[in-house]
């Protein structure tokens, strides 16, 4: 079992799941930048959130995207849950 989502993990499952937007890199400093600067709507963030519990078998509250505007909220989220999974 997987025990920790990165940055990286995020990447993925956003190229995979939404694309990316041709003026947004998401090779750069995302950790900080509004989902929306980097072209995510709340339905690709929806696809995102699907594609994360089927993947790392957790279950996120449909409140967690309101909650985590950034990559670094949603990564620190979706950490918890799998720790929280894992007691």
């Amino acid at each position: 079992m997987t025990t920790g989502f990165t940055v990286d993990d995020l990447k993925r499952i956003l190229r995979e799941g939404a694309g990316a937007d041709e003026g947004v890199d998401l090779d750069g400093d995302i950790l900080d930048a509004a989902f929306d600067e980097l072209g995510y709507d709340s339905l690709a963030l929806l696809e995102t959130s699907g594609r994360i519990e089927r993947e790392y078998g957790i279950t996120l509250d449909e409140s967690l995207l309101a909650d985590a505007p950034t990559p670094s909220a949603l990564i620190d989220a979706v950490n918890a849950h799998l720790v929280a999974a894992a007691a």
